[in-house]
């Protein structure tokens, strides 16, 4: 038999695991309201963005000498002049007097200085990304490094037929393995041979009208193939209007270190600057025409490093925004409510005191009927008690 036991409410109470949240802190009001909905969205707003920008890698730049003086340059070419390949020669010069062609050369293909529509068309194209390469550098050029994508267009065709022509043009094209200081790399007339103290070009039975150093630079770059960097030369058509042209381009590389979350490489920027003017000794206009490029190294060299906070400080992070708009919020939604009901109990207050009034002033004029007033009632003058009525 079961004994009948006195259950006490309030101990039930006070083990309850989930505690209710006390009555004056879930007062409903239309400010309290608002708030909690603007805070809710901001939250959120703001827990997107802070995560987008997590996942979202930055770039660090930095500068450093460069002391890596005894490695090898790559320089990668792919010219077309406008001349036959028996009456051009290209070689590179350096700083030290040493003739770079004796260690590796160039291929000269002769071809044709027109285009096919195909050719063209892909010229155009690379002409075109270049150019706008160069001048949204700053703005997409992080997206470049970051995508790990080395090139964003592809060779150019090959000639779909061949002209029944000779060929009139010459193609040099390869790759050099340079030393890292100052040096030119020319195209001009004649075959080039070398000599005690640096190297001549023959160019014998060639008149004034044999000249045509019309170019298109196909590629012009120094180092391996990465991703993100512009080469500001290729793409680059020069039309000339005069037989004896020199052509200058002034090239300044920087060594640029690359390490992303995925690869690392080394690889070289370069700026330019161009200048042509026509040769003519009769006005003192003096030189050798040709397509001279005349580089430098720079003697400081740009890292860059692809960094991403961890997730302890995103976390980090993405508690003090919550906590700091949550309080924030609670702040700024009492002060609103505090000057909502000051505004409020002043309003109404006037309200009451008038609605006042107005009671006062009508209950002394009101009679209902069939009433007696009590004060407006007359006493009789005698009344004899000892008298039955």
């Amino acid at each position: 038999m079961l004994r009948r036991r006195h259950v006490n409410v309030k101990t039930v109470k006070e083990l309850d695991a989930f505690p209710k949240v006390p009555e004056v802190y879930v007062d409903k009001t239309a400010v309290g309201g608002t708030f909690s909905i603007f805070t809710v969205l901001t939250i959120m707003y703001l827990v997107i963005a802070e995560t987008s920008y997590y996942l979202d890698s930055r770039l660090q730049f930095t500068f450093e000498p460069d002391t890596d003086i005894d490695a090898k340059l790559q320089i990668n070419i792919d010219v077309t002049v406008a001349m036959p390949c028996g009456r051009i020669g290209a070689d590179v010069l350096d700083s030290t007097n040493q003739h770079m062609i004796d260690f590796d050369s160039l291929t000269e293909e002769d071809t044709w200085w027109e285009l096919t529509q195909e050719q063209r068309t892909h010229f155009e194209a690379l002409k075109h990304m270049n150019s706008y390469l160069r001048e949204e550098y700053h703005a997409i050029h992080e997206l470049l490094w970051k995508s790990n994508q080395v090139t964003l267009y592809s060779e150019m065709p090959k000639r779909s037929y061949v002209p029944d022509y000779a060929p009139n043009a010459c193609r040099v094209h390869g790759s050099l393995n340079i030393n890292k200081v100052a040096g030119n790399f020319h195209i001009t007339a004649g075959k080039s041979l070398s000599v005690p103290h640096g190297h001549i070009h023959i160019s014998a039975f060639m008149t004034d009208r044999d000249y045509n150093f019309t170019h298109r630079i196909n590629k012009f770059s120094f180092g391996g193939p990465s991703p993100g960097i512009v080469h500001p030369l290729e793409g680059d058509e020069k039309i000339a209007d005069n037989n004896m042209m020199l052509y200058q381009y002034f090239v300044e590389v920087v060594p640029t270190d690359i390490r992303t979350l995925l690869t690392t490489s080394k690889t070289y920027q370069y700026s330019v600057k161009d200048h042509q003017r026509p040769i003519d000794h009769h006005k003192g206009s003096h030189g050798i025409p040709g397509i001279f490029f005349k580089y430098d190294m720079s003697a400081l060299k740009i890292k860059v490093t692809q960094e991403r906070d961890t997730v302890f400080q995103f976390l980090v992070k993405l508690c003090a925004t919550v906590g700091g708009i949550f309080v924030t919020s609670g702040l700024v939604k009492n002060v609103v409510q505090s000057f909502w009901y000051i505004v409020s109990c002043k309003f109404f207050s006037l309200e009451k005191k008038s609605d006042h009034r107005s009671v006062s002033s009508h209950s002394t004029n009101y009679r209902s009927p069939n009433t007696i007033n009590l004060l407006d009632v007359t006493a009789p003058q005698s009344i004899d008690i000892m008298q039955p009525q």
